[in-house]
């Protein structure tokens, strides 16, 4: 007994942090989805750095106090713009009293009050530093929305499943839904970076006047034109010249997208020919219908006056309407082939829902989705008592019958509850709101002497106005977005009343699966961009049972 007792062998899988086989398919996308390349350590690095300047910065304020201006003559106009914010914080209340005070009592004062702060308004107008005021929106929307990029990407190195989807997304299936969206996030950051360094640079060289000048002697010189006499058609080239470059700079990321993203995760089936075919239509439709949408707009605004904002909104109204209109029917043939759905189970199920709904079916289409990517999809169109109604073939391939009607009985929710008017409304409210606020800048010559142009081309001021316009145009967008979600979880409820909840909720899963989608995104993240829900609070809504309440 005196021999030394041999402790038992340790399994080769004790200890193994994720629990599964060694080797493991799982345990390598983990690892995959686990690791923090360069761009990590980048985000790193940066809010560091961030953190660092902010304590330095409160550190030398606390030793040097007001005489931080005088030792460092840079940090002047930062200092005297927060050493401003606590007087403003304390008289608020005292200038909220002013106000409410000076609230009118009648008729007269209100019209007298609404003409002093126009009168203060313009006056401001004429003060504003534009380019300053460009690059502060600018940039403030970019690091907003990159830190939410940065929040989503946290999200897509977790490795552990939520409770709450553990049960219909197995560990694979998540792993890989992770990968493409952190893939994606690298693209999505690395182009955000991109894009607004040279929104910066465009907008500090006064890069956008020159391409008007260039245009502008381009014309002069090889068509005999006077730029200045013939200024809708000098702004119309310039519009070409500008979606040329535009295309050209969006283009690598395009082609990164699609060609190794998109590939790499299983998606992507386009050939070069057929990207190069896409991107050659893209920019021809682009001029072809955006030149006369401009010419119509520069005229309008030439020939009415200082409200020349309602005549504008109209015509954009009827644009919106026309290309819903020749969208499916004329634009879209031309990227994708439309057959009729052929007879047989689908169809007549498609037809009995439809017939029992009582929905104006004309015509029944499957779409060659597959052509280009293995993404689904179903959609409703048309205006009247001629609706169209087309499944994507990967949906097909994807779905059984029953999930299929139950899809698009969703779809026929959207039309039956009046979602389309209403979307189509709203958009039309921010659409008048962008002409009405751009009444107000589009004469202001400091904004064009701000940009370096002489005289005030509308052309120019409306491209600087956008820039001007961009934080609104998020929150409008957030706004949208919300309105959207809301109207998926109504279709949705109407889809279960139909009878089709279980089938709709199976098929969103599969769809969830077969798309990568994030499956675990951040909330704030999702709620500014995303226009559906997140697939557990679908499934919540719809009562799913085998969805759990809560995470890991």
């Amino acid at each position: 007994m005196g021999g030394a007792t041999k402790s038992p062998r340790r399994p080769a899988s004790a200890g193994r942090k994720f629990g599964d086989d060694p080797g493991s398919v799982a345990d390598a996308q983990a690892a995959i989805v686990m690791q923090k390349g360069f761009l990590d350590d980048v985000i790193d690095g940066v809010q560091l750095g961030l953190l660092a300047i902010a304590v330095i910065c409160v550190l030398l304020a606390a030793v040097f106090g007001s005489s931080l201006p005088v030792i460092f003559p840079a940090a002047r106009p930062v200092y005297e713009a927060l050493a401003g914010v606590p007087g403003f914080v304390r008289d608020l209340p005292a200038l909220a009293q002013s106000v409410w005070e000076a609230r009118p009592s009648s008729l007269e004062e209100a019209v007298h009050l609404g003409a002093i702060l126009a009168a203060e308004a313009g006056d401001l107008l004429h003060r504003l530093p534009y380019k300053e005021c460009v690059l502060v929106f600018s940039w403030a929307t970019y690091l907003w929305e990159t830190s939410l990029d940065i929040r989503q990407r946290d999200r897509l190195h977790e490795v552990r499943r939520p409770l709450s989807i553990s049960t219909f997304i197995s560990r694979q299936v998540y792993l890989e839904a992770n990968a493409y969206g952190l893939d994606k996030s690298s693209l999505a950051l690395v182009k955000g970076a991109v894009e607004q360094v040279q929104t910066t640079l465009i907008i500090v060289y006064d890069l956008i006047p020159a391409l008007w000048r260039a245009v502008g002697d381009l014309a002069s010189t090889h068509l005999g034109m006077v730029p200045e006499q013939h200024l809708i058609a000098h702004s119309v080239m310039f519009f070409v010249a500008a979606v040329a470059v535009s295309t050209a700079l969006s283009l690598p990321f395009n082609m990164y997208s699609t060609f190794v993203v998109e590939k790499k995760h299983g998606f992507n089936k386009q050939t070069w020919g057929l990207f190069v075919s896409d991107a050659v239509k893209s920019f021809l439709l682009v001029v072809l219908f955006g030149a006369p949408v401009v010419a119509a707009f520069l005229w309008v605004i030439d020939k009415t006056g200082s409200r020349f904002y309602l005549y504008t909104w109209a015509l954009m109204a009827a644009v919106q309407l026309l290309a819903i209109v020749i969208y499916p029917t004329l634009i879209q043939p031309l990227f994708n082939k439309f057959d009729p759905l052929p007879n047989g189970e689908l169809r007549t199920a498609i037809e009995a829902l439809a017939s029992r709904l009582r929905f104006p079916l004309k015509k029944l289409y499957v779409v060659d989705g597959s052509k280009r990517s293995s993404h689904s999809n179903a959609y409703v169109f048309g205006f009247f008592r001629s609706k169209r109604i087309v499944v994507y073939d990967t949906l097909i391939q994807q779905c059984t019958t029953e999930e299929i009607v139950a899809v698009v009985g969703h779809e026929l929710g959207h039309w039956k509850m009046n979602h389309v008017p209403r979307m189509l409304a709203m958009a039309q409210v921010q659409i008048f709101l962008v002409f009405f606020a751009f009444g107000c800048f589009v004469g202001e010559e400091a904004m064009y002497a701000s940009f370096g142009v002489e005289g005030t081309p509308v052309m120019l001021g409306f491209v600087f106005f956008q820039y001007l316009y961009e934080p609104l145009g998020s929150l409008l967008q957030f706004c949208s977005n919300a309105v959207s979600r809301l109207h998926e979880f109504q279709a949705d409820a109407f889809s279960k009343r139909l009878g089709y909840g279980k089938q709709l909720a199976s098929c969103l899963i599969k769809l969830q699966i077969e798309n990568k989608s994030a499956m675990n995104p951040d909330p704030l993240y999702s709620a500014y961009h995303y226009s559906h829900p997140p697939l557990v609070e679908r499934l919540n809504a719809l009562g799913n049972p085998h969805v759990a309440p809560k995470t890991e």
